[in-house]
């Protein structure tokens, strides 16, 4: 017993002073400020506009327009922001705070040997990266064996105790029993192993799962509704059609919004035809299925970043010198279909299999993969605001709106990849990344 207290007394100081040797955050507060880039993208069409300013007051964009034409009163921060464009707060609708890159550590071993204190510390570490890499808003897609600890996350980040985009979270995620990891195929049959997720069998017990996230603070419902449970480890529908329909009646009783894992046809054209309202992966869904997803109105996710990432990881993929692999080239053709097709395709990584910081990369996949710089800068910001039904709130560069902004250098709107290098950022009028201000 007394070297069990002198191990955690030693791991308590430890902690204390690395928690000593950070470096300090320190938020500037709200007030007004003026933002004077080289330009200014709004998101209200695709055109960037040259010499306009915006005017922020109390957390709160107060005008946006010609530098001339905006009065800032006296006492007002005037950030100057030369050779940048600034534009609304980047949104990625795919994440995972609870998870680092796979070539780190496999998900397996995060799951079963790292202790969900340690991957919340992670998560809080995880969430200062994306905020100051100009992503101000995220919706988590499933703490992955790490319980409700994304709720206490997002409350705080809310409270201000730690920086971090506005969370959106799913909590658990809820799979089919014996349906996802870890196990059971590939360990001893007598172990009891933690889940990645809540499995349920049945419609009760899915309804139940259901009521009991939305209670506990789920802002989304994230279902698996398909995995590799078919022969030789094939991708195969989990749920009956009667269990996925209950999961997503349930939660749009209760108004929560129901986001679906699905990567083969059958299981992403069962999500569309219970009703979802938005597709994860998508990567083997026919042009048939993705015109079901128009005609539904169901949002698209397409993840290109993550198969990218375990293609290096596991299939000696090197980028810039190797041919796309096989799985690479199905993520791109599914995309290339939704985008042809008019589908409703939001900015959606799957970060967490790469690293937190890097979300950048995956609008810019998408525009190597057919879209237009601009059409993947509304997938970030506005479109992304849609699917979250907050586009009252937050997702343009608009008078009313929170004041969620990010600067780059160069110009997004024209070369995507300029998206990896913000300058400023700035979520609900309190700045977190900046030049020197002065009054």
């Amino acid at each position: 017993m007394r070297i069990s207290l002198v191990i955690g007394w030693r791991n308590t100081m430890a902690f204390l002073l690395l928690l000593c040797a950070m470096p300090t955050f320190a938020a500037a507060p709200k007030g007004d400020w003026l933002l004077l880039p080289d330009r200014v993208w709004t998101a209200d069409g695709d055109a960037v506009r040259d010499g306009w300013a915006v005017l922020v007051h109390d957390g709160t964009i107060a005008a946006v327009g010609p530098a001339a034409s905006i009065h800032a009163s006296p006492g007002t921060r005037r950030v100057e922001l030369p050779g940048t464009t600034l534009t609304p707060g980047l949104i990625d609708l795919h994440s995972h705070l609870f998870l680092h890159p796979y070539n780190e550590t496999l998900w397996n071993d995060q799951v079963l040997t790292e202790p969900q204190d340690y991957r919340t510390l992670e998560a809080a570490a995880h969430a200062k990266a994306t905020l100051l890499a100009g992503f101000t808003t995220l919706r988590d897609l499933g703490t992955e064996g790490a319980g409700y600890a994304d709720v206490s996350v997002k409350r705080a980040i809310t409270e201000g105790l730690i920086p971090g985009p506005r969370l959106f979270v799913a909590t658990r995620a809820i799979v089919a029993t014996a349906s996802y990891g870890p196990g059971p195929r590939g360990f001893r049959p007598d172990l009891d192993l933690p889940g990645g997720a809540q499995e349920v069998s049945g419609v009760d017990a899915a309804m139940a799962a259901v009521r009991e996230q939305a209670a506990r603070g789920a802002d989304w419902i994230k279902i698996y509704g398909d995995y590799r449970v078919g022969p030789e480890g094939t991708t195969a529908p989990t749920f009956t059609p009667a269990e996925l329909k209950a999961l997503v009646d349930t939660a749009h009783q209760i108004g929560r919004p129901v986001a679906v894992h699905a990567a083969s046809d059958a299981g992403v054209r069962m999500a569309v035809e219970a009703g979802v309202d938005s597709v994860e992966h998508g990567y083997g869904a026919s042009d048939a299925t993705f015109k079901l997803l128009k005609r539904h109105g169901t949002a698209y996710e397409p993840t290109l970043t993550a198969v990218e990432s375990t293609a290096e990881y596991f299939e000696h993929y090197v980028p810039g010198k190797s041919e796309p692999t096989a799985r690479m080239r199905e993520a791109e053709h599914a995309f290339r279909t939704a985008l042809k097709l008019g589908v409703t395709i939001g900015n959606g990584s799957d970060v967490g299999v790469f690293a937190h910081g890097e979300n950048w990369r995956e609008p810019a996949a998408m525009v190597a993969d057919g879209m237009t710089p601009a059409q993947a800068l509304h997938a970030a910001t506005n479109v992304a605001a849609k699917i979250l039904r907050q586009s009252q709130h937050f997702g343009r560069i608009a008078p009313g709106l929170a004041a969620d902004l990010a600067a780059f250098t160069g110009d997004p709107s024209a070369h995507i990849s300029d998206l990896a290098h913000p300058v400023f950022v700035m979520k609900d009028g309190i700045s977190y990344r900046s030049p020197a201000a002065t009054p």
